[in-house]
């Protein structure tokens, strides 16, 4: 008798909440990676940018940050999220200490949302992830 395969059970939920950001650069990929195989496994997978992980939604900072030299940039990470079907949340009432605006927010952030929605998707959710 085999071990249980996630493909076999019914859709799971995750949520990912995402605290790093250009400060280390080395934790920005794996929480992409990961929703994206996820995804693809057919869980339905939701990642909320908050703290200093609201810049990685700012334009021009995932362009420009790898995880690795040499490596693939998050934005690169980002895209296969999305395309495997990750919904992307960043933390509106962290915008200000990082002199964001919603006009600097790259085009794959699927929501500005508040605190609540982070607190709904985390109690609503069966999993959950911190980076």
């Amino acid at each position: 008798m085999g071990e249980p395969n996630y493909l076999d059970n019914e859709e799971q939920s995750v949520v990912i909440v995402m605290t790093s950001g250009p400060s280390t650069p080395h934790r920005c990929a794996t929480p992409f990676y990961i929703s994206a195989i996820l995804a693809s496994m057919d869980a339905d997978v939701s990642i909320f940018l908050t703290m200093e992980g609201v810049m990685l939604g700012k334009q021009g900072v995932a362009q420009n940050l790898s995880a690795m030299t040499g490596g693939k940039t998050i934005i690169e990470f980002i895209r296969d999220a999305k395309q495997a079907g990750v919904k992307l949340f960043l933390c509106k009432p962290a915008m200000p200490g990082y002199c964001l605006a919603a006009s600097d927010i790259i085009e794959e952030v699927d929501e500005i949302a508040n605190a609540s929605k982070m607190a709904d998707l985390i109690l609503a959710s069966d999993k959950s992830m911190y980076f």
